[in-house]
């Protein structure tokens, strides 16, 4: 079996915001913009999990211009799909049916005051996984049909032969409740940075010292932790 970690979702970097933590432990789930402008969705016309538009969690200020900006909704929790054509992310290929791929994002206090942190949001129990032209097409329209990178025939037939899909099985998740993972630690320079936590280094293991996971590739979880990760993060799935 194998575990990798992702973050996913809107930053400082791709956004400009966090995604919002509730006080009562839940939150939103707000993916990044699409800078091709060709999906439907945009921050003023969908509704997130908590009855408003994702517009409202971004600053007065960017309202106005932010509520047209279309959204790159992936990866997407409704049939559980993931994509990718950038050579970070092929190594995503390699998962097999019943691995996890979880799945992490910035957030920040929305209705109380908490600092921004890396949180555990969800993620997928592998059915399948591979490029894109490993898939038949009967099966990308099947398996992956509402995936951003396949909704959008132009976009897939550019990248399809880079592109990376990910299908994860019935018993994928979106939390109802996000887990914080990181803390804080410095950088060489002392500045500082996001880390994982000590707590969930004991989770996942320390990756040969390689905790900093504020801009961090995929991470693949060392088989001596794959098991009590995996059973960690599916404790977690009703919340």
């Amino acid at each position: 079996m194998k575990i990798a970690l992702l973050r996913i979702g809107i930053d400082t970097g791709s956004g400009g915001i966090h995604g919002p933590l509730f006080q009562n432990g839940t939150f939103e789930y707000i993916p990044i913009p699409d800078d091709s402008g060709k999906d439907a969705r945009r921050y003023g016309n969908t509704t997130g999990r908590h009855g408003r538009k994702l517009v409202e969690y971004f600053p007065e200020s960017r309202k106005n211009k932010i509520a047209n900006q279309a959204i790159h909704f992936d990866p997407e929790f409704t049939t559980f799909t993931y994509g990718d054509p950038t050579p970070p992310k092929a190594g995503l290929r390699h998962l097999q049916q019943g691995d996890l791929l979880i799945f992490y994002c910035g957030l920040e206090g929305w209705d109380f005051k908490s600092w921004p942190s890396l949180y555990l949001m969800g993620y997928f129990e592998i059915s399948a996984a591979g490029r894109a032209t490993d898939f038949a097409s009967n099966e990308i329209k099947t398996l992956f049909g509402q995936n951003y990178h396949v909704k959008h025939r132009d976009i897939f037939e550019r990248q399809k032969k880079e592109l990376i899909l990910v299908k994860g099985s019935s018993k994928s998740r979106l939390l109802n409740k996000a887990v914080c993972i990181s803390e804080i630690g410095h950088d060489r320079l002392g500045r500082p940075l996001k880390v994982l936590s000590s707590q969930m280094q004991k989770v996942f293991g320390d990756f040969d010292g390689k905790i900093s996971f504020q801009r961090s590739p995929t991470r693949w979880v060392k088989s001596s932790y794959v098991t009590q990760a995996s059973e960690f993060v599916r404790s977690l799935e009703n919340g």
